[in-house]
């Protein structure tokens, strides 16, 4: 099978960028698979996992909170809101991050504070369901 060039970038880091045969998306309307030469795409993505198949990467899961994923010119390019390999989420560590979050939200004197907050126990509460799933 051929492969393509596939990046994945959040404000934190560059995740991976290898060569690869298949990358399976979670598009804003249902999950999508891309394959070497695929027709030019871009799409919003939801909360979910990236799959990554062959070549360089052989195997990877990768939470995003959401984002934009572009394919053109046989590359692909995932800039997402927020992502962390399935093997750095921990559920329990997610659960305690919620209950803190939870407090900040009940605490918050600033409305700026409180949305800030919302949004971080939104991206917790989606990622919780991935945690430890390998």
């Amino acid at each position: 099978m051929a492969n393509f060039q596939f990046d994945l970038v959040s404000p934190e880091r560059l995740l991976l960028s290898a060569e690869v045969e298949e990358v399976v998306v979670p598009g804003s309307e249902g999950e999508f698979g891309v394959l070497a030469e695929h027709t030019p795409i871009i799409s919003t993505m939801r909360p979910g996992l990236v799959r990554v198949r062959g070549g360089e990467a052989t195997s990877e899961a990768i939470y995003v909170a959401g984002g934009i994923a572009e394919f053109s010119n046989n590359q692909l390019t995932i800039l997402a809101e927020h992502a962390l390999p399935v093997s750095e989420l921990d559920a329990d560590k997610i659960a305690a991050e919620i209950k803190n979050v939870e407090e900040d939200i009940a605490d918050a004197k600033d409305e700026t504070v409180r949305a800030k907050a919302e949004i971080r126990l939104a991206r917790l509460k989606a990622s919780l369901p991935f945690a430890n799933a390998r």
